[in-house]
């Protein structure tokens, strides 16, 4: 069977365009008839021309992108589907904008695939130690934050003017939780909230010495 040469093109949203991975094709020999693209985010490969894509790809065809994030952003996944095209279909891959990703043959004998899978490891590595890094910079700058006095999550609600009253009447069997609550236009799980910290507030100030 003759090989066969297709392009794969993404972006994350409908409001962004092809053009550049479109002109990089062109550029490369391919025309648009043989370039497949997604408008979808590259969390995972669920997505409608790129599974059409792989039904339509069989062994020594070609699979040229512009770039690997154009593939997703998941590095594990990028590596465990590069190696069902490589591996399995037995597909050449070439990303453009870095030639050492390129797994055909090459004139002077070197395995292309060979150096590319090395490429896309060394790839796999700077990207989880970047997440890692970054991780670990929000959680330092949270840290700093916090010691600052910063407080994170929503606001607390504030207890309205009417809101001792109906705690009165409450505490004094006079009406129901769920009564109070409505009356305080709030949740009865916030109305209770409000009532332990009343409760912890009050053993936390010391009785007045006579």
């Amino acid at each position: 069977m003759t090989s066969r040469t297709y392009g794969y093109a993404r972006v994350s949203s409908r409001d962004q365009n092809l053009d550049r991975q479109l002109d990089a094709f062109k550029t490369f020999g391919l025309d648009k008839s043989q370039v497949f693209s997604d408008k979808a985010s590259g969390k995972d490969f669920k997505r409608p021309q790129w599974r059409r894509l792989m039904r339509r790809l069989h062994r020594n065809d070609v699979l040229v992108i512009k770039s690997i994030d154009r593939l997703g952003r998941n590095y594990d996944e990028i590596i465990e589907e590069w190696r069902v095209i490589t591996k399995e279909k037995g597909v050449h891959v070439v990303v453009l904008d870095m030639p050492l990703l390129d797994t055909r043959e090459r004139p002077d004998n070197v395995t292309g695939a060979f150096i590319a899978d090395l490429v896309l490891q060394l790839l796999s590595y700077v990207a989880q130690v970047e997440r890692e890094s970054i991780k670990q910079r929000q959680a330092e700058g949270i840290a700093a934050a916090k010691a600052r006095g910063v407080r994170f999550g929503r606001p607390a609600k504030k207890r309205p003017v009417c809101y001792q009253d109906i705690k009165d009447l409450y505490r004094e069997g006079r009406i129901t939780r769920n009564e109070a609550s409505a009356r305080l236009n709030v949740s009865p799980n916030t109305f209770d909230k409000w009532l332990r910290e009343d409760t912890s507030t009050d053993q936390a100030v010391p009785s007045a010495e006579i």
